[in-house]
């Protein structure tokens, strides 16, 4: 019997002690809608491994609070004794994008070699990070590249991308300006330019804001542009 009953208390003890996290979470909640307004809708309370301490998130941001949510601290959590950024590695888990969620109809296609790895590419055409990243993307092969007009820098990215997406031949036009600065023709009034509009409005939600922004086969996101090893080594892990 001895074993049941200790089962049973450990049962009851889990059960309080998750109905005692619950009620933390309520007041949280409660407590800084009501003492910070601005903060926004609350999306999340977790609780970390720093006794007494309490993730709030916020769309893609973090804070954390005690357990009556008296204060709120804006900052990076640090695991001091395994050496890791837990704030970082929560940041980079709720920024991944799964690769099947990407609106890949949205976007054009470069294939290279075989074309079995994947990558999705965020790029305005007046970047010039874009411009040095396609460079060293040239020098890749067996990979198909998803390539999203992401006009974020002005106007005239827009006209630029506008031409791009409506160009015969989408891939040839988008080297020839990256890599050549050849413009692409204008595009026709009739040409269907919501697809671009649509990768505005998607990378907006999902908070990408400068470019390039790759988006890996696993959804991992990386911003900036690298050179050929670097990509070379993110693509290994597929």
């Amino acid at each position: 019997m001895k074993p049941i009953r200790k089962a049973l208390l450990a049962l009851g003890l889990a059960v309080l002690a998750a109905a005692a996290a619950a009620q933390d979470v309520d007041r949280i909640r409660k407590n800084l809608a009501e003492r910070l307004p601005l903060l926004g809708k609350i999306d999340e309370v977790n609780k970390t491994p720093m006794p007494g301490l309490f993730e709030v998130r916020v769309g893609m941001d973090l804070f954390y609070t005690d357990a009556g949510g008296n204060f709120l601290l804006n900052g990076h959590l640090i695991d001091a004794k395994n050496q890791k950024n837990l704030t970082e590695e929560r940041q980079e888990k709720l920024l991944a994008i799964p690769f099947d969620q990407l609106p890949l109809k949205d976007a054009f296609t470069l294939v290279r070699g075989d074309g079995k790895r994947k990558l999705a590419v965020f790029e305005d055409p007046n970047c010039p990070y874009c411009k040095h990243f396609e460079r060293d993307l040239q020098k890749i092969d067996n990979v198909t590249v998803y390539m999203f007009l992401y006009p974020i820098l002005g106007a005239d990215s827009t006209e630029k991308s506008r031409n791009l997406w409506c160009a015969r031949d989408k891939p040839a036009a988008w080297l020839d300006w990256m890599l050549r600065n050849k413009a692409a023709p204008g595009a026709a009034a009739s040409c269907d330019v919501t697809p671009v509009t649509r990768n505005v409005e998607f990378g907006r939600k999902y908070k990408i804001s400068g470019t390039p922004t790759l988006i890996m086969a696993d959804g991992s996101r990386v911003a900036g542009a690298m050179p050929t090893a670097e990509i070379e080594k993110l693509l290994a892990k597929q």
